[in-house]
């Protein structure tokens, strides 16, 4: 089951460090949870914590990050819950951390990720509510994924054909996730 935004849509936006408006699908929260990212491809594992939380992904503090575009296995394990499920990088700040896109969970990981979300904003969130709305933004969401998934791969091919340059193709994968909110 890909992650849905299970009709909590909000239209916040925070200015960018580089002069362009950031859009997000949902609010981030402050929220620090122990993290195990792993790269199943390389066999990489970190261990880290993550600084804030949103449905659709968070922010994990690491000195030593994976690359943008790497497809990770992650847990994160707060007050005896955990939520496991497949992330990729978004974007990766060596020395400082990355951004990961949460793509795929079984519901139960999702119903954790929920009821955290529901604590931090000190609300009760009505399950039914979400079960209506779920399935209409879930097909969704996949539709955006695949996607989003083709143009990623489109902006790679041509970066390795040399119809673009690294820099280039980096900076329209970096606008292209931006620009859909998925950070």
């Amino acid at each position: 089951m890909n992650l849905a935004t299970a009709g909590l849509q909000h239209g916040s936006g925070t200015s960018g460090s580089k002069g362009f408006t950031e859009r997000r699908r949902n609010p981030r929260f402050a929220f620090t949870a122990a993290a195990l990212a792993f790269d199943p491809i390389s066999a990489t594992r970190i261990d880290a914590r993550t600084a804030d939380i949103s449905l659709n992904g968070c922010y994990v503090d690491t000195m030593v990050p994976f690359p943008t575009g790497t497809n990770i296995d992650l847990r994160l394990s707060s007050e005896g819950k955990s939520f496991e499920c497949e992330a990729r990088v978004a974007f990766s700040q060596v020395g400082m951390g990355m951004g990961l896109v949460f793509v795929k969970c079984q519901p139960e990981q999702y119903h954790v990720l929920e009821q955290w979300i529901v604590d931090l904003k000190g609300e009760s969130l009505s399950v039914h509510h979400l079960d209506e709305q779920g399935a209409d933004a879930v097909q969704k969401h996949d539709e955006k994924e695949h996607q989003l998934y083709v143009l990623n791969e489109l902006v790679i091919l041509l970066m390795k054909k040399g119809v673009l340059t690294e820099e280039e193709g980096h900076a329209m994968l970096h606008r292209l996730f931006r620009q859909d909110g998925m950070l």
